[in-house]
């Protein structure tokens, strides 16, 4: 793994590479599109970069959780190469020095495949904040904008600082808060897109302002649990419990908050300089599952308050939550269960990404000032009626 931390080299390749990935989306949605309004052309290709994205932190949960986070131990290239075909020699001497080790070549290939895709998608960002400036400058009314060009550019800078936490995560040796950050920069690109694919839809959900205010919570909820889960995952910790709804055969078992919620350590690092106790990974873990728990009660209670409004949209909104919650317990219980496999894990991560999605896009369509002008319109309607 002797290789300078940062090696440019191999960037302009890799720019090249992550452009070529971006054109194949972009000549679809082109052709698919080719007669259409070029907003409709802008938020289909919003909605495919959303898609990618979700891929994106779905392949970035696979290559840390199968150990290929350090597969090229160099940023942005391999052992300063664009590719792992470039990096032979290299990566064979770090594997047969250990060949359990964290380089590997299929390792290197999970990597580096990560670091494409996620250059393509910032290629495909990078098209839509240009594209949006391009149309805000050729509109005439301002109102007439569906979608606000700071949208699309405030998600290229996201973008630019999530590629510098990948960067970090690397360089830093996987250290746990940069991990975590890096995870939850993902979560938060997925936000910006959802948002952005449903400002312009036409369909608005009512919600009254408690019950928005209260969606808005639940919101920050799963925020918050995908930043333990984040912790959980980055530190190892979800083998501290292999039994439910026990732990280690307790409802309480030993645990060290202080050293498992040291923010600022090397991975598997103590407070002492010694190695993180079973404690703190107990501690982590059962944290998450704490949060699991009231996430669950809140969602429970909000889907009932949604259902009970009688609204049809609102209760297919409702039904995809309580699907996305019980794909959730499940995927996390086979994690518990079943000793962590890789497919639970991963689909974990993208039951998350999917529940915060939906939480997103709803709050979106209900948004205060399309509550007004549906306000606004039924008190119209309501003028006219009296007046004729």
């Amino acid at each position: 793994m002797n290789a300078p931390a940062y090696d440019m080299g191999p960037l302009p390749t890799v720019v090249l590479i992550g452009a070529a990935v971006a054109v194949v989306p972009l000549v679809w949605v082109a052709w698919r599109h080719r007669r259409s309004d070029p907003a409709v052309r802008r938020r289909a290709l919003t909605l495919l970069t959303l898609f990618l994205t979700f891929d994106l932190v779905l392949f970035g949960a696979f290559t840390r959780l199968s150990d290929s986070g350090l597969g090229c131990p160099d940023w942005p290239g391999c052992y300063g190469s664009a590719s792992p075909f470039g990096a032979r020699e290299a990566i064979g001497a770090a594997q047969s020095a250990m060949p359990t080790g964290p380089v590997t070549h299929g390792k290197a290939w999970i990597e580096m495949l990560h670091r494409y895709l996620a250059t393509g998608v910032g290629a495909l960002i990078t098209v839509l904040a240009v594209t949006a400036w391009l149309a805000a400058r050729r509109q005439r009314p301002a109102a007439a904008m569906a979608v606000s060009p700071w949208w699309p550019t405030v998600t290229w800078l996201w973008v630019c600082m999530q590629g510098a936490f990948g960067a970090l995560t690397v360089t830093m040796k996987l250290y746990p808060a940069i991990v975590t950050l890096h995870l939850l920069g993902g979560v938060g690109l997925l936000a910006l897109l959802a948002i952005q694919s449903q400002l312009p839809v036409r369909q608005r959900l009512v919600l009254s302002p408690a019950l928005r205010r209260s969606g808005v919570a639940v919101l920050v909820l799963v925020a918050l649990q995908i930043t333990l889960g984040g912790w959980v995952s980055t530190n190892y910790a979800v083998l501290a419990c292999t039994d439910f709804p026990t732990c280690q055969g307790s409802w309480w078992p030993t645990m060290d908050f202080d050293q498992g919620y040291t923010v600022l350590r090397e991975l598997g690092a103590g407070n002492d300089g010694g190695y993180l106790p079973f404690a703190a990974l107990t501690a982590i873990h059962m944290v998450h599952r704490i949060g699991a728990a009231v996430l669950l009660l809140a969602i429970g209670v909000w889907v009932w308050r949604l259902l009970i409004t009688g609204d049809a949209a609102l209760r297919r909104w409702a039904a995809a939550l309580v699907a996305a919650m019980a794909w959730q317990v499940a995927s996390g219980l086979g994690n518990v269960l079943l000793g962590w496999p890789l497919l639970a894990a991963v689909g974990h991560t993208g039951g998350a990404a999917v529940l915060l999605v939906i939480l997103v896009m709803l709050l979106t369509r209900a948004r205060p000032d399309a509550v007004a002008a549906r306000t606004a319109v039924s008190a119209g309607h309501s003028g006219i009626r009296a007046a004729s």
